[in-house]
């Protein structure tokens, strides 16, 4: 049953994909909310979704919908939390926002709760922004690295799941894989491309059978805005504002949980008994790093979980200050709806 003594939570776009994996984490976590209140669109007011095992009814999303509300999560597009966030910060709610909308606005902190839970408090526009889920992917075991060495430089390849393009790219990859399933295809140039045709959904080139170097829009000089946030979003969270960062993003035929390869420099030489101290006791990292056993994190392993996992741990083999990491995590749970969520707890911490 809910909490009556509470905060008043509100998830704006719990209809969406996010929304979904929130409504679970929230039956999932302990109940500190007093009501649950879920918005989205006005054309899904009216459907009932279960939250905390009961049925509540959806209302559309208007002002009037943050009347009494102390929290919202925000899990819509951009240009809706553009309009919508500021409207409920101006009644008085603590806006936490899962789009990119408010990330590198200096007046609204950008958090990562077992990294920097202390610039929650300010919050000047009364909006606290969640990260990018591939940045959400690393950064957990990045900051736990940080926080004992002192990261000086940062290069980063990507493989991103197609959930991270919404339910378009999940549906785009399955699709192809139907169309290339049982076939010789991939054996000859254009062939998977004929077989797709204009199928290739929110991608660039077909996805099933291949990996496509480009995730996001277009940004200068060659670069796409997942890079770019990747890098921004690791400088902001970590206050290191002049870190040195190098990202390639790629996108793979995995349904969920983005993996990425880590190259970090620190501050002074490192050694690989002490990060796995450190990565085996981190809030929110599973060190999971037994290449002889056949054992390091993959996406099929990790989707559905929690912690950011760690395997392939190594010292650069020319740099006694580097360290060399795979890590892996779901983009759906810790990359947007589980951060957003921890948020929105310290928040109601807050309150009471």
């Amino acid at each position: 049953m809910a909490n009556p003594v509470g905060p008043t939570l509100a998830v704006v776009g719990a209809t969406g994909t996010v929304g979904a994996v929130m409504l679970q984490i929230l039956s999932q976590h302990a109940d500190i909310w007093g009501e649950i209140r879920l918005v989205a669109s006005p054309r899904s007011a009216g459907r009932k979704l279960a939250v905390r095992g009961e049925e509540t009814e959806v209302v559309a999303l208007s002002e009037e919908a943050f009347d009494g509300v102390d929290v919202a999560m925000f899990d819509v597009p951009e240009e809706v939390a553009e309009r919508w966030a500021p409207v409920a910060a101006a009644k008085g709610v603590v806006v936490v926002d899962n789009s990119g909308a408010f990330r590198m606005d200096p007046g609204v902190p950008l958090v990562v709760p077992e990294v920097n839970p202390h610039a929650v408090r300010q919050r000047p526009r009364g909006i606290i922004a969640n990260p990018h889920c591939t940045t959400l992917s690393m950064i957990v075991a990045l900051g736990a690295l940080h926080a004992e060495f002192g990261l000086r430089e940062l290069v980063v390849s990507s493989y991103q799941a197609v959930s991270g393009a919404g339910r378009a790219g999940v549906d785009t990859l399955r699709r192809q894989l139907s169309l290339v399933a049982g076939t010789e295809l991939g054996t000859s140039p254009g062939d998977v491309r004929r077989a797709v045709g204009d199928g290739t959904g929110p991608f660039p080139e077909p996805v099933a059978l291949n990996v496509v170097p480009w995730a996001g829009s277009a940004r200068a000089d060659g670069w796409s805005s997942d890079e770019m946030q990747i890098r921004n979003e690791s400088r902001k969270i970590l206050g290191l504002p002049k870190l040195p960062v190098a990202v390639t993003c790629v996108r793979v035929p995995v349904v969920t949980a983005h993996a990425l390869t880590v190259h970090a420099r620190f501050q002074g030489e490192v050694t690989v008994a002490k990060a796995r101290e450190i990565l085996a006791t981190a809030p929110g990292v599973v060190l999971f790093d037994d290449p002889d056993a056949g054992e390091f994190p993959t996406p099929v392993d990790v989707v559905g979980t929690d912690p950011t996992w760690v395997g392939r741990v190594r010292r650069a083999l020319d740099d006694p200050t580097a360290l060399e990491l795979f890590v892996c995590g779901d983009n759906l749970r810790k990359g947007s709806a589980l951060n957003t969520a921890q948020i929105a707890e310290l928040v109601a911490a807050e309150l009471s």
